[in-house]
């Protein structure tokens, strides 16, 4: 895991997602993508996953964050995908 300082690019609406985790059998899922800092368009970029109580939060483009961020890879169907989990995210104020 890392923990970066980033900016909010966007954020996506959360929506309900199946899990074997939650009692429920389901969890809330949203996407949020985050920008490291500088002066260039051409910074690191991260699109991210938010899952449960995170992913109902809401963070607005230019917002500065604090962010873990776990990285992984999975396989589906003999193709290899890399997922980018945001952990925990908290707002530095302005």
């Amino acid at each position: 895991m890392e923990t970066k300082i980033l900016r909010v690019v966007r954020q996506g609406e959360a929506f309900s997602v199946q899990s074997s985790k939650s009692e429920a059998g389901q969890i809330k899922k949203c996407t949020i993508v985050l920008k490291e800092l500088g002066g260039s368009k051409f910074e690191n970029e991260y699109v991210c996953a938010m899952l449960g109580n995170l992913a109902v939060c809401r963070f607005y483009e230019g917002d500065v964050v604090v962010a873990t961020l776990r990285f992984s890879t999975h396989e589906y169907q003999g193709q290899t995908f890399q997922e980018v989990l945001a952990t925990d995210i908290v707002k530095i104020n302005k």
